[in-house]
């Protein structure tokens, strides 16, 4: 039984299954999540006949880290490797997927990426959801993956323990997540909200709510769901597009939830206090960086409720596009901020090690891992 991204009431009643009581599950959800002991035996908190039951009769399934890429800037990208069985999953057009499916299947081993980005006074971990991605946007080094398979809730949590027990010692009193690595989070939907109640639960990961963010290329029924969570990250959008016909280009999902679609279901999705939704644009030199753009993108904005604009020029890497213009950058910036738009522009971090928005993509090739360049 594997006990990775496991929720407290699955653990007690693994347990009670094994003759425990059922409080022990609450102190495996604490020793694993809470203090990140990664394996049965380091659960002092736990009886040693107890501990050598588990060792025999439960597993705690962790991704190998095969490479790590060190910034200039202080991030590390790591590269996992995954190989794990789960339940199959039905077509990535959907934001469910068969839990109640009684066979189990081995999956191909895949990689995925995560970046471990420290700040002053903080730690923001950017996290993969799914190996490869299928909503294919053409600025995207993971859409040349196209989608390998989802990942589990453990191998979601993982990413965020391992490398905050690698960089214990120096860590700093808060820790951010952003679900922004490989994949659309909303078409792997249970085992993401799965992961994000146990990173978001004070007596699991202890993350606030306001720490966490969610970035979807906009997935409106995922969207909707996610409204309707009692405890649930913040919810970014990745806009990239002042209309409908160019972001139909950039991003096909558009065709199927298209602007007015999804700007409602924007519209519609509770903030609390200080809250806003976020949306994402990635500012692509001479396609979507023009005064036109910046004011079609101010107008999309009115009455949405509270939101913010975060602007991300282009980071240039393999695919066919440029990094805008500084002055585009300043002159859109200016635009959005004199029409009431509140908006920041962003650098990513990771840049000279292919940790920055977009640039996520490694695929095996053999027993090597190279980069996917088109």
């Amino acid at each position: 039984m594997e006990l990775l991204g496991k929720s407290k009431d699955e653990l007690r009643a693994i347990c009670m299954a094994m003759g425990e009581p059922g409080y022990r599950g609450g102190q495996i959800y604490r020793a694993l999540y809470a203090e990140r002991k990664l394996d049965s035996a380091q659960m002092t908190n736990l009886p040693a006949a107890l501990r050598e039951h588990l060792a025999k009769e439960t597993t705690i399934t962790l991704p190998v880290v095969k490479q790590r890429f060190a910034s200039t800037d202080g991030s590390v990208r790591y590269l996992f490797s995954l190989s794990r069985e789960e339940k199959p999953r039905i077509n990535a057009e959907s934001t469910e997927d068969t839990e109640g499916a009684e066979k189990r299947k081995p999956l191909k081993a895949a990689s995925v990426e995560a970046v471990f980005m420290p700040s002053e006074g903080r730690q923001t971990i950017c996290v993969s959801t799914q190996a490869g991605c299928a909503v294919d946007c053409q600025f995207c080094m993971t859409a040349q993956l196209g989608l390998i398979r989802n990942l589990t809730a453990g191998e979601i949590l993982a990413q965020v323990l391992l490398p905050l027990e690698e960089h214990k010692e120096k860590l700093a009193p808060r820790t951010n997540i952003v679900l922004m690595g490989q994949g659309e989070p909303l078409l792997n939907y249970d085992a993401v909200m799965s992961a994000m109640r146990i990173f978001l639960d004070n007596a699991g990961m202890g993350i606030a709510p306001r720490h966490a963010t969610l970035s979807t290329s906009g997935i409106v029924p995922g969207i909707e769901r996610l409204a309707g969570e009692t405890v649930r990250p913040k919810l970014a959008i990745s806009l990239n597009a002042s209309n409908d016909e160019q972001r139909d280009v950039l991003m096909p999902i558009n065709k199927k939830y298209p602007l007015r679609v999804l700007l409602e279901a924007c519209k519609k999705f509770p903030r609390g206090a200080r809250e806003y939704v976020t949306f994402e644009y990635v500012l692509l030199g001479g396609v979507n960086d023009s005064p036109e753009d910046a004011r079609r993108v101010a107008k999309m904005m009115t009455d949405l409720g509270r939101v913010k604009m975060n602007l991300i020029p282009w980071n240039p890497g393999a695919l066919p596009f440029a990094e805008p213009d500084q002055g585009r950058v300043a002159a859109f910036h200016k635009i959005l901020l004199d029409r009431g738009v509140p908006v920041f522009t962003r650098y990513s971090r990771g840049r000279d090690v292919m940790a920055a928005c977009g640039q996520l993509a490694l695929a095996d090739a053999g027993s090597s891992l190279l980069p996917v360049i088109g």
